[in-house]
């Protein structure tokens, strides 16, 4: 089961997001505590190296050191040693990867975002490991817990200092985790945007002018006329998905493909087989490009 839901590392002068996990919790207690630390992530020069900001369910941990700092969304019940041993790994593993020149010249949000691969296989590995596991570390960190215990925070008052930070800092940066970034779009996907969007072209002025036809005399060509419509949406909907990040995008583009072909079927006839052939082409291609157009950012990968 997992306990640590979240991290990311932010720069501690201005709370400007350097890298983060790429999660999908999409629960409203989730969106909540990712606000808090999002205002908590930006006044971090304020608190001590150490921090925990307890809820209900969930909690916010930080760890700094010099410009950087660790933050992490965990449940309530995982071990407060624990998620400072999984920060402190976390801000080691940065630091060996990132000099300070290079953190402090950073100017846009994620400027190191391929570090998610490692925030995820580190957080996998303390998803899955236990107190005994990591003796050593547990009774290092246990020791320098008692000496000097985190500053105790509440998440309610995130939301005051949220406010306070917004009213007072007009640089502060607020994204938390990264959006979607697809890969690049290679000459062959724009050459299947450009077909889509003639057969699409195509397929709509010969819907219209049927249409124009039909609801005046012939009202038995209702069903050409949709089957016209339907690939012309087909064709919009094809070059979304493939410019944008979608939520079950197999499932859909190999709904739109189906459609396609089923109405260049049914509209044999008004089509030769050579058009048809191309639309389905088109289409095929189209639908080929999209599956092959990935994240940029990798799901989480537990191998250590």
């Amino acid at each position: 089961m997992s306990m640590i839901f979240f991290a990311c590392v932010v720069r501690v002068r201005d709370g400007l997001p350097l890298s983060a996990s790429t999660d999908f919790h999409f629960n409203q207690g989730f969106l909540e505590c990712r606000k808090r630390l999002k205002a908590l992530s930006s006044i971090l020069a304020q608190y001590p190296s150490r921090g925990t900001a307890k809820g209900r369910d969930l909690s916010i941990h930080f760890l700094s050191s010099g410009d950087i700092a660790c933050m992490a969304i965990c449940s309530s019940a995982y071990s407060t040693v624990m998620a400072f041993c999984f920060l402190e790994e976390l801000q080691w593993k940065f630091a060996a990867s990132y000099d300070i020149t290079s953190i402090g010249l950073a100017s846009r949000p994620y400027a190191f975002l391929e570090f998610d691969n490692i925030i995820q296989k580190v957080k996998c590995r303390f998803n899955g490991a236990n107190r005994s596991q990591m003796k050593d570390n547990w009774e290092k960190i246990k020791e320098e817990l008692k000496f000097q215990p985190p500053v105790q925070l509440k998440l309610e008052d995130m939301e005051l200092m949220n406010g306070m930070a917004n009213g007072g800092h007009a640089g502060v940066h607020v994204e938390v985790v990264p959006t979607y970034r697809m890969q690049r779009v290679t000459p062959l996907g724009i050459l299947s945007l450009v077909l889509n969007i003639m057969c699409g072209a195509l397929n709509l002025i010969r819907g219209v002018h049927l249409a124009e036809y039909s609801f005046q005399e012939d009202h038995e060509g209702i069903g050409n006329v949709i089957a016209f419509f339907l690939p012309f949406l087909a064709c919009v909907f094809q070059c979304y998905l493939y410019l944008f990040y979608s939520s079950a995008r197999k499932m859909k583009t190999f709904v739109l493909l189906f459609s396609v072909c089923l109405c260049n079927i049914y509209l044999y006839g008004l089509r030769n087989l050579w058009q048809i052939a191309f639309h389905i082409g088109v289409a095929s291609l189209s639908s080929y490009q999209i599956l092959t157009r990935q994240l940029v950012e990798k799901q989480p990968d537990c191998g250590v």
